[in-house]
């Protein structure tokens, strides 16, 4: 396992969708144990593939107290949303150094390939219902940073971009 280095904001891949998974193969899981590593090195809750460079429908969470609780999707899509919403603050390694407080829906239920390749739903709720829902944005190449106004989305990223160079 190899712990990926993260693209900059910058890069366009971050704004372009992932392609999606045809079937789980060993290069899936491979890709997958390096993403689980890298999330771990963070330390965070949750990683998409593109955020590494790599633009494949893929997602890991581990919103767990302990850690090692890490679920591995491909092609991940959200069936149902609750109406309650809850909100977190959310950061992202290709931005680094910035957070926003962002309000996304408390429960969703995802259908995904999971490592078995097989067909699973699930729900997800609090904490692995952000992160879940935050992946799949960048899945389909949106950042946490487009739901901010466009001034507040600016501050953010001059931040980010002034604490790097320091």
């Amino acid at each position: 396992m190899t712990i990926r280095p993260f693209i900059p904001f910058s890069d366009k891949r971050l704004r372009t969708a992932a392609d999606p998974v045809s079937g789980v193969t060993e290069t899936v899981r491979m890709i997958w144990d390096d993403m689980i590593e890298t999330m771990d090195a963070m330390p965070g809750v949750g990683l998409a593939a593109p955020q590494i460079g790599i633009m494949m429908r893929l997602a890991v969470v581990d919103a767990s107290d302990k850690r090692g609780e890490a679920i591995r999707m491909a092609n991940p899509e959200i069936l149902h949303a609750s109406v309650k919403l809850r909100k977190h603050d959310e950061a992202s390694p290709n931005l680094p150094g910035v957070f926003a407080g962002i309000e996304r829906p408390r429960a969703v239920t995802v259908r995904f390939l999971n490592a078995d390749n097989q067909i699973e739903e699930q729900d997800f709720v609090g904490l692995w219902a952000t992160s879940v829902q935050h992946q799949i944005d960048h899945l389909n190449g949106k950042t946490y940073v487009d739901y901010l106004t466009p001034l507040r989305r600016k501050m953010l990223i001059q931040k980010s971009k002034k604490m790097q160079r320091a």
